[in-house]
């Protein structure tokens, strides 16, 4: 059978309604070209009618009766006068003109520049977000990358990304953490290196959004934060992160800022904390920052295995019971330590057991602050002796109790070597100084919600208390008094938070101490820091007597 040929109407009906359209849009175009001054002069019309709508509006009724006198009056003045009703058309006319003058357009998309940066983010995205099994793919090479950006994005001045929200695809393993990381690093290439961004995933909706966020800032020094007995300062972190603000002293001006606060006490679910970092990270920094803090309503211990003299400026101070670098010293301390929590444990008990208030000195918080233990366990493995974070176990299992709180820093390449009850009993953890997602996860346990970056000042890290969210972190600036490197300004505020007390390096010399009497006997009170570790140490035989 003959194939019959299609109608006429159906072989040329496309190109005939395709020219129509380039005809009425021509026509469309050129209809505008001719009316444009008469659309200009009426939209400055509209205008003009609106502004004096708006002003008699605004006048008082009292008052109008004054307004209308004064417009009769120049009207008839102009209708007077030679030319009068031409030159005020004309000025009308001119006056509107120029108010409904096309302004500049705004700009409402990326320029070219922007455009090729987000078509080759969205290439770069193609093989984490596409299958072949895919009808329809979201992401495809060459595919429009509007559907999956929309407008959801911003630019900073230089052209970089500061914003971006994707959505992806219902069949993306978003719980997958593997995968999530490996798309938060191509974001993290293609929008720029050096910067700290934050992806939020939104699991319901299959989005994801990128932010950059600004570098938490380094100028808030040690002061006296407005806090409760038993909360702790660790930093600062986002506004948006925290639910509380504290005003603080940020050079010679007071702001409020959003403070990480770790509780410690009977009530605290995490009454131990473990610091990790590299050297120069700022682990020191926020020990003694801890410290002072400490000193306020508790007695502070401090056992250093570096041998840097971190913390001399704390030798004498009253609250502070002993400062140890050797390995001697370390082991009596942590000893008392471990007999002070016992005897704590036993005068509460009987306390309740009677039912009266716990004893003032066992209410009295304990801060038992290690930095480096692991240079104390190579030295007592080396000497035959007995392991100091063996001496740890009791005040870390039973020092919540107590009222006794263990502080931990170690650097990352001594991890290994910390106890396996320090590990167990520290639950709120904090990493400080560059370090990878990797490094992050191993102490934290999570892996944090943005990218880290390889140069952060001391102090800048990220913290997480017990199974709560990963925190930026910065520790306020709290340098070694004694240093030479440190600033006026950051010296004093940290001899102003001191309590009172005669400071070791106050103290004559030994050498330009006049000699005593042969007859005389020297006073007990002659050598300060050995009767105080005299005292420190015979306090718990004796209650244990």
């Amino acid at each position: 059978m003959a194939r019959r040929p299609l109608p006429r109407i159906l072989e040329r009906g496309t190109a005939s309604i395709t020219r129509s359209r380039e005809i009425a849009r021509t026509a469309a175009d050129n209809a505008t070209d001719v009316l444009h001054p008469l659309i200009t002069v009426t939209r400055g019309m509209r205008l003009l009618a609106g502004a004096g709508r708006q002003k008699w509006a605004a006048t008082p009724r009292d008052r109008r009766g004054h307004v209308l006198f004064l417009v009769a009056a120049c009207v008839l003045v102009v209708a007077l006068i030679p030319y009068g009703p031409l030159l005020a058309l004309i000025s009308v006319m001119g006056a509107a003109a120029w108010l409904g003058r096309d302004r500049a357009p705004a700009k409402t998309g990326p320029d070219e520049a922007e455009t090729a940066r987000l078509r080759a983010l969205y290439e770069a995205l193609v093989p984490h977000f596409s299958v072949p099994e895919d009808p329809g793919p979201l992401f495809s090479h060459g595919g429009d990358w509007e559907k999956a950006f929309g407008t959801s994005y911003a630019f900073d001045g230089n052209g970089r990304l500061t914003r971006l929200q994707v959505n992806y695809p219902a069949y993306f393993t978003d719980g997958d953490p593997a995968a999530r990381a490996r798309v938060e690093q191509v974001l993290h290439a293609k929008s720029g290196r050096g910067r700290e961004y934050h992806f939020a995933w939104d699991e319901e909706s299959n989005h994801l959004l990128m932010t950059v966020l600004d570098a938490l800032p380094t100028t808030i020094a040690a002061q006296r934060f407005v806090t409760a007995p038993g909360e702790t300062v660790l930093g600062f972190t986002d506004a948006d992160a925290v639910r509380r603000t504290v005003p603080v002293q940020d050079g010679d001006v007071t702001r409020d800022a959003s403070p990480v606060i770790w509780r410690t006490g009977a009530r605290s679910t995490e009454p131990h904390l473990l610091i990790a970092g590299h050297p120069g990270s700022g682990t020191t920094t926020l020990m003694r920052s801890l410290a002072l803090q400490a000193l306020q309503y508790g007695d502070v211990l401090v056992v250093e295995g570096g041998g840097t003299g971190e913390y001399g400026f704390l030798t004498g101070r009253d609250g502070v019971l002993a400062v140890e670098c050797g390995l001697a010293g370390a082991l009596a301390t942590l000893e008392w330590a471990a007999h002070e929590t016992e005897r704590r444990l036993i005068a509460a008990n009987r306390a309740r057991q009677a039912g009266q208030p716990e004893p003032e000195d066992v209410r009295r918080p304990l801060w038992i602050l290690l930095d480096r233990p692991s240079a104390f366990g190579h030295l007592a493995a080396a000497d035959n002796r007995q392991d100091p974070q063996e001496l740890l176990r009791t005040p870390l299992r039973h020092g919540r109790a107590a009222g006794v709180t263990v502080v931990v820093a170690e650097q990352f390449d001594s991890l290994d070597a910390l106890d396996e009850t320090v590990r167990i009993h520290t639950r709120a953890r904090a990493v400080l100084g560059p370090a990878d997602r990797e490094e992050v996860e191993a102490v934290l346990g999570a892996q944090p919600h943005t990218t880290p970056t390889p140069d952060v000042p001391p102090g800048r890290g990220y913290t997480r208390l017990g199974s709560g969210p990963v925190l930026r972190l910065q520790v306020p600036a709290t340098p070694d008094p004694h240093d030479d490197a440190t600033s006026e300004a950051h010296r004093a505020a940290v001899l102003d938070l001191l309590p009172g007390g005669v400071p070791a390096v106050e103290q004559t010399p030994q050498e330009t101490r006049p000699e005593p009497e042969p007859a005389s006997e020297p006073e007990p009170a002659s050598e300060p820091v050995s009767a105080h570790k005299d005292q420190l140490i015979g306090a718990p035989a004796t209650a244990d007597g």
